[in-house]
């Protein structure tokens, strides 16, 4: 291994530093520094930040806002500019709402002004800034104006509303910067400046919260045009972590919209026409006494639901939102389960709107107006799941969905339980008495936030002690458990669907080895038969009818040959083509016995490591990065990828997500690893960092195994930094291969490149010259030709990897079958863009 540091002479009898993860106190202090370093360098956001403060201060506006004479000249909207103050939109920069106006603000003004004045310069973030506030305010302005002319009652009713604050040219700013940052930061920065002002605009309603939102458009469009940065396209490829992660901040948003709108009394938003489906809100004692006109037993009943509120009960309210909230966090994993809950929850929500419009026997235009705005929300969310539902393809084990079921329906059956057998032992302290179809009648409301209550039938009220106990704690309890419960299978790790063989392949492949590429037969998606004494297996997928294999059989050496044959009748058995892919010559040897066919579809390249030295010509390119390396500080570090910090995985994350989308289309997977495959303690991950904690690069290793023990080291994951350092690549492999000698490794593997030889060998059959056609025709997509030709850079000894068949009849099913191992996720869209760009 090898350690390069400042010093611009390469060292090459050292290796990268092993790291860990960091004390905190340690990870605290340098997490200090660097936000020290990065105020330091940004003058004009601490400028701001002071001057903003310092007039608050100067005009008595830090906890109330300006007064209203001085908000009547300096904040802006309709009535303002009505009065021809022109000069509004610009002096609503110096001034903000109140004290939690001024955090909100400072807080954003610092997450986002030292970012762009690095990166977009201090006379652009000027000037964004301040046209950003100046044409958001005015078009938000405008809007509310429109919609107050057409007689919509909602921007009616703020269409006299003024503000004041530079929260729209910020959201401006953000929104220009993102166009600056790595494609994965883009996305997500771009969704956030988004949702956060939309969300308050459909929630909380306030002319501020347009005006904040138009700024966060005219940001975006204002960075694509000025900066020439190339809009979002149907090109640009996400991979499924990441529209993951992006569709659990839109259940999020949707999740906290009716939480923020709960923290205003004069909330006017369009979705909070019927937040409370949501969110539960104590009676007004308005509305108590509407009840209490009614009979006894109403009052009675809004009086209970009002005590919720006085009550541990009163966490109920929020139930919904932290169901989304933990549902959210079952999405941002890929599961299905969670979808399903979700798509569920949706449906039941549309339905309810749907029948409580129904139930109104009203048809004015404003009822109208009010559920057609309340079920966009669920529409819209519905919409977008099912339009990702590919992406949330990963299922909970068997034992974990048959233990949660237990659990949610234990607790269900014990709260029941318990309110209604308790309740009829106390019956006296309801009112009336207590009977037991009367406490099963009130088992809904118990379950259910306190706004639903009017919709549920008539139940005996809780009066006394016990009866109050049990009215508080029963749901509450249960929806603990529950929520709880949701979290913890939601954060379990997703294993293989069959993990004990998964386990026992392992524990195999560990004790007895296979070939380069046996490692990946631990990835999820294979199956696995294992022969009568156990002492081999071959990892598989069937798609369709044919069982495709991960490489070579592993195992006992002696076992491996026979596990053939072995496999070859256990796939008979089953109506199955059997068909072993990227295979060695020796599992090639051992089919062609049953009479089998062999093509080669790609090449392993292995570098020996005793002997290795970069001396001479032909290592000119890797001395050349090591050196280059050395001069601008770059070092090799390495890091089990569940270990390293955050920041260090965010940026991997960030440099995959830039190369996927670059692709334009899905990411290839089988054989061809991805961040996924990252996250396992026998991989070894390393990474190129400069002296500012910059990550440049990333490889991931995997063992192969010999009696227990690693002899060699396979080469998987592969990503560079598109503007970093150049020969990256070079220097980590060749960082690598050191390291793995002076740990006394024999080999290392570059790995195979599909429908890609070197050429070497006698003349190919006609099969294998269209696979090679294949290979051509494919490489300006995925560039394996390129791949293979790089790797001769390491000097590395050529060993073909080959797929056997038993029926030429077979291929078009085997080819198809390896298509769809490939690209799994491949849409019918994607696939018209892939033959467009083969055809030309």
């Amino acid at each position: 291994m090898i350690r390069l540091g400042p010093d611009p002479r390469p060292v090459l009898d050292q290796a990268p530093v092993a790291r860990g993860p960091e004390p905190r106190p340690q990870r605290a202090r340098r997490a200090a520094r660097a936000l020290a370093a990065r105020l330091r360098a940004a003058p004009l956001t601490l400028t701001l930040l002071a001057g903003l403060w310092a007039v608050g201060a100067a005009t008595g506006s830090l906890v109330g806002g300006p007064s209203d004479r001085l908000l009547a000249q300096v904040g802006v909207g309709v009535p303002t500019l009505t009065a021809g103050h022109w000069w509004a939109p610009f002096t609503s920069l110096f001034w903000c709402s109140g004290t939690g106006s001024y955090v909100f603000t400072s807080l954003l003004l610092l997450l986002v002004g030292p970012a762009a004045e690095r990166r977009i310069g201090r006379v652009r973030t000027v000037g964004v800034l301040v046209g950003g506030q100046l044409l958001g305010t005015l078009l938000g302005t405008a809007l509310v104006e429109a919609g107050s002319r057409v007689g919509e009652q909602w921007t009616d009713s703020v269409a006299d509303q003024t503000s004041t604050g530079p929260g729209v040219g910020l959201f401006a700013l953000a929104g220009v910067l993102g166009y600056r940052l790595t494609v994965l930061w883009r996305r997500r920065l771009h969704l956030l400046v988004v949702l956060v002002p939309l969300v308050m605009t459909l929630y909380v309603g306030h002319l501020q919260s347009v005006q904040r939102f138009t700024g966060a458009v005219i940001g975006l469009g204002a960075g694509a045009l000025f900066l020439r940065v190339r809009p979002y396209s149907r090109q640009r490829r996400t991979s499924h972590t990441e529209v993951r992660v992006l569709v659990a901040l839109c259940l999020v948003a949707a999740a906290l919209g009716p939480l923020l709108a709960s923290l205003y009394d004069n909330a006017s938003g369009p979705f909070n026409t019927f937040s409370e489906i949501y969110l539960s809100h104590r009676l007004t004692p308005d509305e108590v006494a509407d009840f209490c006109a009614g009979s006894p037993h109403d009052c009675a009943r809004a009086h209970a639901v009002e005590r919720i509120f006085d009550t541990p009960a009163r966490l109920m309210a929020a139930l919904f939102p932290a169901l989304l909230l933990v549902l959210a966090e079952g999405l941002r994993r890929g599961l299905r389960s969670a979808w399903r809950i979700t798509v569920a929850t949706e449906l039941l929500w549309t339905a309810l709107l749907a029948w409580l419009f129904v139930g109104t026997r009203a048809g004015t235009g404003d009822t109208v107006q009010y559920f057609v705005e309340a079920l966009l929300l669920p529409l819209l969310t519905l919409g977008l799941l099912v339009t990702t539902r590919h992406r949330f393809g990963l299922r909970l084990q068997g034992v974990v969905v048959g233990r949660l079921a237990a659990v949610l329906g234990g607790a269900l059956l014990v709260a029941g339980a318990a309110y209604a057998g308790l309740g009829i032992l106390v019956a006296e302290q309801f009112e009336p008495g207590a009977t037991f179809r009367g406490m099963v009648s009130g088992l809904p409301a118990e379950f259910l936030p306190p706004a639903y209550n009017d919709l549920m039938p008539d139940y005996p009220i809780a009066v006394g002690p016990v009866a109050r106990f049990l009215e508080t704690y029963c749901g509450l309890a249960f929806w603990a458990v529950a929520l709880f419960a949701l979290l913890l299978a939601f954060r379990r790790p997703v294993l293989h669907a069959d993990a004990e063989d998964a386990a026992r392949a392992r524990a195999l492949l560990a004790e007895h080895g296979g070939g380069t590429l046996s490692f990946i037969t631990t990835w999820d998606g294979n199956h696995y038969w294992f022969d009568e004494d156990g002492r081999a297996a071959v990892a598989y997928r069937v798609l369709s009818t044919v069982a495709l294999t991960t490489g070579d059989p592993f195992g006992e050496p002696e076992a491996r040959r026979r596990a053939v044959a072995g496999f070859a009748r256990f796939c008979d058995a089953r109506g199955w083509t059997p068909c072993f892919y990227s295979v060695t010559p020796a599992t090639r040897d051992a089919a062609e016995q049953l009479g089998w066919r062999s093509l080669q579809v790609a090449e392993d390249t292995v570098v020996a490591l005793p002997e290795l030295a970069f001396t001479g010509r032909k290592w000119q390119d890797i001395r050349t990065a090591l050196n280059k390396a050395g001069k601008q500080g770059i070092s090799a570090e390495w890091w089990s990828y569940h270990e390293a910090p955050i920041a260090l995985k965010d940026q991997i994350r960030s440099i995959s997500e830039e190369w996927v989308s670059e692709k334009g289309l899905p990411e290839m997977g089988f054989t061809l690893g991805g961040l996924e495959e990252l996250d396992d303690p026998a991989v070894r991950v390393l990474i190129a960092v400069d002296q500012d904690r910059r990550v440049h690069g990333v490889t991931s290793w995997m063992p192969v195994y010999e009696a227990g023990e690693p002899v060699g080291w396979t080469l998987d994951f592969m990503r560079r930094r598109s503007d970093g350092f150049r020969g990256v690549t070079e220097f980590l492999i060749a960082s690598a291969a050191l390291g793995f000698k002076e740990e006394g490794a024999r080999f290392l593997s570059l790995s195979g490149a599909p429908l890609a030889r070197s050429g070497q060998g006698g003349d190919p059959g006609g099969l294998q010259r269209m696979l090679d056609w294949m290979g051509r025709v494919l490489e300006p997509v995925y560039g394996f030709r390129s791949l293979l030709a790089f790797k001769a850079k390491f000097q590395p000894e050529y060993r073909p990897m080959y797929m056997s068949y038993p029926d030429p009849a077979a291929l078009a099913s085997i080819t198809r079958a390896i298509g769809k191992a490939y690209l799994p996720h491949l849409t019918a869209a994607q696939g018209v863009r892939l033959m467009r760009r083969l055809s030309l």
